[in-house]
């Protein structure tokens, strides 16, 4: 069995929050609950939910930016959950993220060219003119005049400058790429756009992708697999068909259901659920409709497989 680009276990975040709402106690807030997550070499995995369910912390998290709290997080079935700074730098090369907000994450007193070619520089890798040339060649890669190299962040519009972020993260030939968000500042012709660059991207360089989105609209023809977050828990995950042909958790169906459609005929109705509706909704299966044995042997909430790689939150018996 192939192992895979990057694979999350049990990974949990908890922030120090006393006192604020979503507290449990004196142990803070739960960000990140348990996740499990594949993402298979030379695949596109989404990472959806809506804003507050976690999606970003995990990416975070798997790209060692963040601390885990507890968990495990395995690079290539390397385990790199707690290696200092010093032994991360070898594998950051391997690792990369375009983040949601370009003008934010590029630096305003670096020209294009020098943004691109700075992990070069960092990792020690070719000589100053070799980066330079590299950092024009990317340019041309993401769809920009190599003469962009001269210009600054300001002076591009939003989809340029993700277009930016995009060849500084690709510039050093990872085999991971987070994409948190990378398209939800722009507008739907320019998101198509950037969309298109990552799926030509992804084949070309045959890259592993955790795309981090709360818009199912945009992973539909994009992800290989569709996991879906909710209040820090995975709640769904399966091929991408079989979420939007069959999703099963009451959380995934309300997501879809919000989707916009062209046809006013298609239309869902939206359905706001509170977090108590989804609970009492939450599916039920008998043992023997399980493609096999849970894990737990509890009455509380649990992610079981059904046929066809297909894992929903449920209850087991009862």
């Amino acid at each position: 069995m192939t192992t895979p680009a990057l694979e999350l276990r049990r990974l949990t975040k908890r922030f120090p929050a006393r006192g604020r709402i979503g507290t449990q106690g004196d142990g803070g807030f739960l960000a990140v609950d348990r996740v499990d997550l594949t993402l298979p070499r030379n695949r596109v995995v989404a990472l959806v939910g809506e804003s507050g369910s976690g999606k970003t912390t995990t990416g975070l998290l798997a790209l060692r930016l963040l601390g885990a709290t507890g968990g495990t997080i395995l690079l290539d079935g390397e385990d790199i959950t707690t290696l200092n700074p010093k032994a991360m730098k070898a594998y950051r090369r391997r690792m990369q993220v375009v983040f949601q907000d370009s003008y934010a994450s590029l630096d305003p007193m670096m020209t294009l060219g020098e943004i691109i070619a700075e992990p070069l520089g960092i990792h020690g890798l070719l000589t100053a003119a070799e980066r330079r040339d590299q950092a024009r060649r990317w340019l041309e890669k993401v769809g920009l005049d190599p003469s962009y190299a001269s210009r600054y962040p300001h002076e591009l519009s939003g989809g340029q400058r993700q277009r930016v972020s995009v060849a500084r993260a690709l510039v050093l030939g990872p085999t991971v790429l987070v994409a948190d968000e990378p398209t939800s500042a722009l507008d739907v012709s320019v998101k198509a756009q950037i969309i298109n660059l990552l799926q030509d991207l992804q084949a070309d360089m045959g890259l592993s992708m955790l795309f981090i989105s709360h818009d199912l609209s945009v992973v539909r023809s994009f992800a290989d697999e569709v996991v879906v977050m909710f209040r820090g828990r995975v709640v769904e995950r399966a091929p991408a068909d079989r979420i939007f042909d069959d999703a099963r958790h009451p959380y995934t169906r309300a997501l879809l259901d919000a989707v916009p459609v062209a046809d006013p005929k298609a239309r869902r109705r939206r359905k706001f659920l509170t977090a108590e509706e989804i609970a009492a909704a939450t599916p039920r299966f008998a043992a023997h409709e399980l493609e096999r044995e849970p894990l737990l042997d509890t009455a509380e909430p649990q992610l079981v497989a059904l046929a066809g790689s297909h894992y929903v939150e449920a209850v087991v018996g009862g």
